[in-house]
């Protein structure tokens, strides 16, 4: 009879068989350290206007051209979960303010890096992160005086154009002063209408063809649909919209119809048809000129539109109808029937046109305030397309940020260099241990410059020496400047590069959250990996969203 091998003795034997155990020093914290630093190290080369792009093709073999942080993490998968843990932060941060997530990535993977010549001079976990709970928290009260000022009319064009130029930069460098104009017309119709600001009110439509600057704002809603019907254009439109399919309704229930002979046959069938034109006879006696139905249009239906000279667009997203009925200002119906005054809506134009050579059907209101707008999207190809439209959405997240807080803090770098020289002059007044921990996080600020300097090709020991000796001058409105021939810095406030006060203040607190709780970790367990297939994961259904 075979004799058991026992198992070594220790923590490991209590697991089942397969499981993983890692601890201390060693084997657990340098090692999460270590993960965290790489990913930070991927993203960080993708950093300002002048980042690199990344190729990624995800699971489903769909391929990403993009330095848009978000998008690369997302669609990256990271397993190992002290990575993860990392990229939470940068997904909080995306949901928290649509923009900084790459900010967040490389300021946590520097505060690690920094936290692990620490840990190996010799101090604890704890101290390291009882120092850098207290320096985020002297810079969280250090930002606000370093704010350079505010947005003083978020209806006014020119200053909401220049107030979302910086992170339209980061995206779209050389085309940001066109795009941020458009996004600025898009946020402010929107704003205007309702006084509050709902990042879904701004869609984009993606239209292949002609270049970015062909990029139009249209005050209503573009959709990639052909026109039901035999009318092409109306003005002055009432709307009605259904959520059903516009057709001749069948019954709930199941029932046998006995018919004996031809006279009856066709007496059913002209009864169905009555049936069908009498409703959508009182819907075109109600004053409705188009009908919008979330099902299938029939073709008996159609002929009756048709002959009541109304017009007919099917849209196969709930969520598309839901947003063209937030549009006219029409309530959506579940059956057939004519709409009252307050159920119908109203639409200035809606018509059938095309855009290149794709065919659309535009809804649009003359007024400049509306509930939705659309920015029009033109490219040579999908991946410049869709790289057009993360700058657009972080336009219009910033845009938002601002309608919560609508101070600014100078950005290319001069914040954080700043942050950085102030932090380290405090660390020296702090006893103990906790200033080596305090003066570290003041170096980790430098990450975030030194990554625009090395993206743009310039010396970052050059530039770090220069902006350093400028605010100690006292001019904390020094930053790198990326246009200058070699290492110059110039007045980042005097040339609009500016950021919103709110990303730079959860970017800070999200990075620093993130690096604590890595760094909390002195054990890894990990049980076996169970067999089947893996869960779905949750996330939206709405298909403009892919």
């Amino acid at each position: 009879m075979a004799l058991r091998v026992p198992s070594a003795p220790g923590f490991s034997s209590m697991l089942k068989e397969g499981a993983k155990h890692f601890h201390g020093l060693e084997e657990a914290v340098y090692r999460n350290i270590g993960a965290c630093k790489e990913l930070s190290q991927t993203t960080r080369s993708a950093y300002g206007p002048n980042g690199m792009n990344k190729m990624v093709i995800n699971h489903i073999d769909k391929l990403f051209v993009t330095n848009d942080a978000a998008t690369i993490l997302r669609e990256l998968e990271v397993q190992h979960p002290a990575a993860k843990m990392l990229v939470i932060a940068t997904q909080q941060m995306e949901q928290e303010i649509g923009d900084g997530t790459n900010f967040v990535m490389v300021f946590a993977g520097a505060l690690l890096e920094y936290a692990e010549h620490l840990l190996r001079m010799g101090l604890s976990p704890t101290e390291v992160i009882e120092g850098y709970e207290v320096a985020l928290k002297k810079a969280l009260e250090l930002l606000p005086e370093l704010s350079c000022g505010s947005l003083k009319d978020l209806t006014d064009l020119s200053e909401v154009t220049q107030a979302i130029r910086t992170p339209i930069m980061s995206k779209q460098y050389g085309n940001e002063d066109f795009l941020a104009k458009l996004v600025a017309q898009a946020c402010i119709s929107v704003y205007t209408k309702t006084k509050t600001f709902n990042v879904d009110n701004v869609r984009v439509a993606k239209i292949l063809g002609s270049g970015v600057l062909s990029s139009s704002v249209i005050q209503g809603m573009v959709f990639k649909k052909i026109v039901e019907g035999d009318v092409k254009q109306v003005k002055k439109a009432k709307v009605a919209v259904y959520s059903c399919p516009v057709d001749a309704s069948n019954t709930e229930t199941k029932g046998t119809v006995l018919i004996k002979n031809a006279q009856e046959l066709l007496n059913y069938s002209k009864e169905e048809e009555n049936v069908l034109e009498t409703q959508i006879r009182t819907v075109a006696e109600s004053g409705v000129k188009v009908i919008i139905s979330g099902g299938k249009v029939g073709d008996m239906a159609l002929h009756f539109i048709n002959k009541y000279k109304m017009m007919a667009v099917r849209l196969t997203s709930k969520f598309d109808l839901r947003r063209v009925a937030r549009l006219v200002q029409a309530t959506v119906l579940p059956r057939l029937i004519p709409p009252t005054e307050q159920e119908a809506g109203f639409c200035d134009q809606v018509f059938a046109s095309e855009v290149g050579d794709t065919r659309v059907v535009i809804f649009q209101q003359d007024s400049d305030e509306n509930a939705v707008s659309t920015v029009v999207v033109r490219g040579s190809t999908d991946n410049i397309m869709d790289d057009v439209e993360r700058a657009v959405d972080d336009g219009v997240n910033t845009f938002k940020a601002l309608t919560k807080d609508k101070r600014f803090v100078p950005g290319a770098g001069a914040t954080e260099i700043e942050l950085a020289r102030q932090l380290a002059s405090y660390g020296e007044t702090i006893p103990g241990l906790a200033q080596y921990a305090i003066k570290q996080f003041a170096s980790a600020f430098e990450a975030l410059p030194n990554a625009l300097a090395e993206n743009a090709g310039v010396k970052s020991t050059e530039v770090l020496a220069k902006l350093y000796a400028a605010h100690q001058g006292g001019n904390s409105k020094i930053g790198f400047d990326i246009e200058a021939e070699g290492a110059g810095v110039k007045d980042v406030v005097e040339a609009n590069i500016l950021d919103a006060y709110l990303t730079k203040y959860w970017g800070i607190k999200l990075a620093t959250n993130a690096a604590i709780t890595v760094l909390r970790v002195d054990q890894i367990i990990m049980a076996k990996q169970a067999g089947g297939p893996k869960p779905r994961q949750g996330g939206s259904n709405d298909p403009d969203d892919d």
